[in-house]
């Protein structure tokens, strides 16, 4: 062995293997190491004496270069080909990091916190709402009006959470008397303002114009005012324009356009239908109104202040619209209709000015009645009528007693019993 020969080691083999190789293609060192390694190997079994051997030796390395050069082009075109699929696979990364939000462009928008509570938890909290809109419904129903404005105006939650307790009652009822009042304003459109079945009107003395004006007392939402205000719009429109021959009714409709007004009042400005009052007392002058409604709105105790409010506020002729729980009235037994349904109810708004039209009780949930309130030459007539049968002095004894017996205990207490809602 020569001084510089050292086993595994080959300096030509060397040299030859890095011709074929790009700068690129030396920083894997696997293939270089396997092709070095190959090679040393060929050289530990090169024979010294045999020619022949030696031939082929220079045969195989010249395929091996062959070979190396052709894997070495291939190489750097799968290394560039990586590269760049890497280089893009980073890029929508690093955009995707670096991309601000449209709310705050210097900062990335946060994840929304997860709100999501467990069937226990929605329990216990149906049952917290439920026992806290009971309580606000005993306040509403125990105090007096101008006790229960002040309530909400120190603590105007309070409102939301009865609605939301309310509604979740509604959805068992067969009807909302909501829904029943717009039905019947709907049915009742059908006839000329003024004329025998149809709507109350006021009469403008200068263009003749009759106008329906509504005050919904105690209206919630305005749900009432929402609904009519769409239907108007719609018959004014032109989609109730179809009329068959000889319909007078709908030829009217086709003429004439309906004229309503819809004041809405409540404890709290739930939307902008809405004004804030204590409905004894509303900012609309005497007579400005033809339909006046209260749709389970008698609350309190003081509520025959709300029904003298409805008469100062009626022309004459105007109508009162009122819905009430079934359970208030005394004359109830097993939740059934008696013969008589709301009688004492009824005698005392007759004291109060009210002429009676109708009562209607066959929902199951709630009682509807119907007065207006007698134009002057009906109350002379009337009284005349009273003095002649001598039981004039009777009828201003009984309203005497009425007001007496108002002044001792609340009307709140004996003349309609508090709501009470049981357990959903």
């Amino acid at each position: 062995m020569s001084l510089f020969q050292v086993k595994g080691w080959d300096v030509k083999g060397d040299v030859i293997a890095d011709k074929g190789k790009s700068k690129k293609n030396q920083k894997k060192p696997k293939k270089a190491t396997n092709s070095n390694n190959n090679k040393g190997e060929a050289s530990k079994e090169k024979p010294k004496d045999n020619k022949k051997n030696n031939n082929k030796k220079r045969n195989h390395k010249k395929m091996t270069e062959e070979k190396e050069e052709s894997e070495g082009s291939d190489n750097e075109e799968n290394s560039d080909l990586s590269e760049g699929e890497e280089e893009k696979e980073e890029q929508p990364q690093l955009q995707a990091k670096s991309k601000p939000s449209k709310s705050n462009p210097s900062e990335p928008a946060p994840k929304p916190a997860s709100t999501k509570l467990t069937p226990l938890q929605q329990k216990m909290m149906m049952k917290l709402s439920g026992s806290r809109f009971r309580w606000i419904n005993e306040q509403l129903y125990t105090t007096r009006s101008e006790e229960a404005l002040q309530l909400i105006k120190d603590q105007p939650e309070l409102f939301d959470a009865y609605h939301q307790g309310f509604r979740s009652q509604v959805q068992g009822w067969p009807e909302n008397p909501v829904d029943v009042f717009v039905q019947e304003f709907k049915f009742r459109s059908k006839k000329p303002v003024n004329a025998p079945g149809g709507l109350p009107g006021i009469v403008n003395e200068d263009t003749n114009e009759k106008t329906v004006v509504i005050a919904d007392m105690g209206c919630g939402e305005a749900q009432l005012s929402k609904d009519i205000g769409e239907f108007v719009k719609q018959f004014n429109g032109g989609k109730n324009k179809k009329f068959k021959k000889n319909d007078r009714t709908s030829r009217f409709n086709k003429l004439k356009k309906l004229n309503v007004e819809v004041h809405s009042f409540d404890l709290k400005k739930a939307n902008d239908r809405i004004t804030v009052a204590d409905i004894k007392n509303v900012p609309l002058p005497d007579g400005s109104c033809s339909v006046v409604i209260f749709c389970l709105a008698l609350m309190g105790t003081n509520f025959l202040d709300f029904v003298n409010e409805a008469y100062r506020l009626l022309a004459p002729r105007g109508e009162l619209w009122i819905a009430e729980i079934k359970s208030r009235f005394n004359d109830v037994k097993d939740g059934k209709p008696q013969q008589g349904q709301g009688e004492e109810f009824v005698n005392a708004l007759k004291l109060l000015g009210f002429f009676h039209k109708r009562t209607d009780t066959e929902n199951k949930m709630f009682v509807r009645f119907e007065f207006f309130k007698p134009p002057p030459d009906i109350l002379e007539e009337r009284k005349q009528k009273l003095e002649r049968q001598k039981k004039f002095i009777e009828v201003e004894t009984e309203k005497e007693q009425l007001i007496e017996k108002r002044e001792k205990n609340a009307e709140g207490n004996w003349l309609l019993k508090p709501c009470i809602y049981k357990r959903r």
